[in-house]
């Protein structure tokens, strides 16, 4: 996939988990699709983001800076939202927190299949 092709469907990839579309997931997401190198495959990782929405309801995933490479994408994405209870170990209680998350995405035709995250909790340590 050319990197202005794999840049398009980031993109709709985010729209589909901003508008928590999640019948669409499969169009972006591999079955067997692999989260911090642990093997979720698509069912886990749709949960995964459900539990995001149902704990932090205004969540917005929000595109800071992207890099593609055929094949890889490279985000920081933001986030200003504000979790209900508990977040990451963190007592947020319905504070708003400003935080990033660095995350690289392997794609494997077309759909991703592998993604390493990792979210700056001293962000929202700070802020609370």
């Amino acid at each position: 996939m050319t990197e202005p092709d794999l840049s398009n469907v980031y993109r709709s990839y985010i729209a589909c988990l901003n508008s928590q579309e999640w019948t669409r997931l499969t169009q972006f997401v591999h079955d067997d699709v692999y989260y911090n190198d642990q093997r979720i495959g698509l069912s886990g990782y749709r949960t995964m983001l459900e539990r995001d929405f149902a704990e932090i309801p205004d969540l917005h995933f929000d595109i800071e800076l992207m890099v593609t490479d055929p094949a890889y994408v490279a985000a920081r994405l933001r986030f200003n939202c504000t979790p209900k209870g508990r977040f990451l170990g963190l007592d947020v209680n319905g504070r708003t927190v400003t935080f990033t998350e660095n995350v690289f995405y392997e794609f494997r035709l077309e759909r991703i299949g592998q993604v390493w995250s990792v979210i700056d909790k001293a962000a929202i340590e700070a802020q609370l």
